[in-house]
């Protein structure tokens, strides 16, 4: 049963409210009574309203945290339809989204090897990724940032066939120079129209997870040379 008004009055602020059938009490007592009534709702109110702007970043915090282990588990899963693209293709890579939406063929048919939630990026407003190409400067920057996480040694990639047609090479692991501050916003630039080895989300934000070490959402490259 829900309380009354003057139930939760009484039980949060011990002001509790005579009936009016009381002969006790005048009129102005009853105004009175119901003046404190008035404030205490107000005070109630004003409580529940700063508890609220309290929960505010708490909630926020964890929708992000949410769309960034959403996008984490997206890009690995185009980095492993990169990968069986790359072998049921004879070693080429991908040219677009939609080719690993469209599947490989086997037999008469397509097998799918990406799902369309995927092929999208939860982080970017556009849902678009951006392509990463085996020659971008930002694939370097990444397999650089893997080993220094790993305490200097190389990420070393499960798929042979990729590892020895796609090898990068890093050089002074050590020294990664100064890290840039995220900028916020997203990239909206095309990105690479050609063959690509990985994808990357858009959004230029600081994360709350840590991919590899690294704290932008623009900076985890999801590729098979690293899995």
């Amino acid at each position: 049963m829900t309380p009354s008004l003057d139930e939760i009055m009484e039980a949060t602020f011990g002001i509790k409210n005579r009936p009016s059938s009381d002969c006790g009490p005048s009129g102005s007592d009853r105004a009175t009574e119901r003046g404190y009534t008035l404030v205490a709702l107000l005070a109630l109110m004003s409580i529940m309203a700063l508890l609220l702007i309290a929960a505010t970043p708490s909630i926020r915090h964890q929708t992000q945290r949410s769309l960034e282990n959403e996008a984490i588990s997206r890009g690995e899963e185009v980095a492993e339809a990169i990968r069986q693209f790359v072998h049921a293709h004879s070693g080429q890579l991908p040219t677009s989204i939609d080719q690993l939406l469209e599947g490989n063929p086997v037999g008469a048919k397509n097998v799918q090897i990406l799902r369309p939630s995927a092929a999208r990026d939860p982080l970017s407003s556009s849902g678009e990724w951006k392509l990463i190409s085996p020659t971008d400067p930002a694939l370097i920057r990444f397999q650089t940032a893997v080993t220094v996480y790993a305490g200097g040694q190389p990420p070393q990639t499960r798929d042979q066939m990729i590892g020895q047609k796609f090898q990068l090479r890093v050089t002074n692991v050590l020294d990664t120079g100064s890290e840039e501050s995220a900028p916020g916003g997203e990239d909206d630039s095309m990105g690479s129209s050609g063959p690509f080895i990985g994808v990357a989300s858009r959004s230029r934000r600081a994360s709350i997870i840590t991919y590899y070490g690294i704290e932008r959402h623009d900076k985890w490259i999801f590729t098979p040379l690293f899995r």
